[in-house]
């Protein structure tokens, strides 16, 4: 599994609006200068985003973006499952069921299972706002 840079940037899209919520719509310009991410992709992530009802969107003068909730409802596991369409450690858990014709002989699909397990609740725990307030238990995990 390797995240790309739609995810990485969607999640720094996240951390910066929370980081200068003023309750005031943020224009798009000044996220994607403060981020340093094209305005054009900075969109494409951000309308993935408001779709999912994250992020709330006004357009013309006094327009922008801001979070639809606390930032401490959202999790960097929903975001990234977002933008990256999941986050399977290998193709044939991608869909469930899983529809590899060698499952039930698989004596590595217990390991890949596991490590997806684990992936998902370590990334489910922790929020847009223990990254945005440095909160400890980002910066501190068992895998």
């Amino acid at each position: 599994m390797k995240i790309s840079t739609k995810g990485r940037y969607a999640l720094r899209v996240m951390i910066d609006l929370a980081e200068h919520d003023s309750g005031a719509y943020i224009p798009l310009k000044e996220i994607a200068e403060r981020q340093e991410i094209s305005e054009k992709y900075a969109e494409a992530i951000i309308s993935v985003l408001v779709k999912a009802d994250v992020l709330r969107g006004v357009r013309g003068k006094g327009g922008g973006y801001k979070l639809a909730h606390p930032p401490e409802s959202y999790t960097v596991g929903r975001i990234l499952k977002l933008t990256e369409n999941g986050l399977a450690p290998v193709s044939c858990l991608e869909s469930s069921p899983n529809r590899c014709p060698r499952a039930a002989e698989c004596k590595t699909l217990p390991m890949w299972t596991e490590l997806g397990r684990r992936i998902d609740e370590y990334l489910e725990s922790v929020t847009i706002a223990d990254l945005a307030f440095g909160d400890a238990a980002a910066d501190s995990y068992m895998i």
